[in-house]
């Protein structure tokens, strides 16, 4: 059964604005305004606190909390039970004491956190155990490090949000990297494109795409996600040549059902972005209320096998904490 979700006045005022579209459209107005588990009147979890864009909770049916949006951005009692697994599973915290915020677990790549907060805080987060104590690279020791490595192709810009930053911090970091000619790509990983979409504008994505190195990686679970003004973000990004790719994570009740995960992946396809991966649940802990049985993953790829294009169709692969690469289900 579902059950109605009292909201407070705060949250109620904020979400009528967004009949104004000039507030609307303004995303420092929908980062000064994110909602928190008070304005949902529901209890808080103190290790990961509830934050989430006007935007994206404007998407949610307040009406029933199994709904696919709600459940991804609202607190469960269930992130509290015990279980067995880790809140840092891929020894994150070991890497980046090494190099403040910059983490190595591929030859060819490395991940700097720009930033450790978000807009919209995922209930999901494989990093929501060390956001608070994480610390933010520095972008000189970056370059040192991928200097000093040469089989280092790739930078994956990450955190946190990178995209909550200014656009001058942003293409300073961009900018920077893309001038090292070692480096292939410079990817951005973001979800703004889902919880803040407004955040791509015209101005910067121009500037980003001077560089020709920059790719966009992204994160849509659900076809709700899809909305016009996700779609026009995406379109900004596409038209000025920058890449978008997608990596949804699967999620019991959310998007484990084949037609849902079918209509997301067509979905993406038909706005150019690249249904890239479909991870399996990381093994944190918090989350193992999201994760699916292994014979859930294997009977959905061979759905979407069966049911999509090679364009349309991801790899669906767990991220196993000892393994050196991408492990296919």
């Amino acid at each position: 059964m579902c059950r109605s979700l009292k909201l407070s006045d705060r949250a109620k005022g904020i979400l009528a604005q967004r009949f104004d579209k000039t507030v609307w459209q303004d995303w420092q107005w929908q980062l000064a305004h994110t909602l928190t588990a008070a304005d949902l009147n529901v209890p808080d979890i103190a290790s990961f606190p509830m934050r989430v864009t006007p935007y994206y909770a404007a998407l949610a049916d307040f009406a029933c909390p199994d709904d696919p949006i709600l459940r991804q951005f609202m607190p469960s009692s269930e992130e509290l039970l015990p279980d067995t697994y880790s809140t840092d599973p891929f020894g994150e915290s070991a890497h980046a004491a090494r190099a403040q915020g910059i983490k190595q677990r591929y030859a060819d790549r490395v991940l700097a956190m720009m930033n450790v907060t978000c807009s919209t805080y995922c209930r999901h987060c494989t990093r929501r155990g060390l956001l608070e104590s994480a610390r933010c690279a520095r972008l000189e020791t970056l370059v040192e490090v991928v200097k000093s490595t040469p089989g280092v192709r790739e930078v994956l810009l990450s955190g946190g949000d990178p995209l909550l930053l200014p656009d001058a911090e942003i293409l300073r970091w961009v900018e920077t990297l893309a001038a090292l000619p070692q480096l292939d790509a410079v990817r951005l990983c973001t979800r703004t494109p889902v919880v803040l979409p407004m955040r791509w504008t015209e101005t910067l994505v121009k500037a980003l795409a001077r560089s020709e190195r920059v790719w966009v990686q992204t994160q849509f679970n659900h076809p709700k996600e899809l909305t016009a003004d996700a779609e026009k973000a995406v379109a900004l990004l596409n038209n000025h040549g920058i890449p978008v790719s997608n990596q949804s994570v699967l999620l019991r009740g959310i998007n484990d059902a084949p037609e849902v995960m079918t209509a997301l992946c067509a979905g993406l396809q038909r706005r150019r972005v690249r249904p890239y991966y479909l991870f399996c649940c990381d093994p944190v802990s918090g989350i193992g209320h999201f994760r699916t049985s292994v014979e859930t993953a294997q009977n959905l790829r061979k759905h979407l096998l069966t049911h999509l294009g090679g364009l349309a169709c991801p790899r669906v692969v767990a991220d196993l904490p000892e393994a050196l690469h991408k492990t296919d289900v």
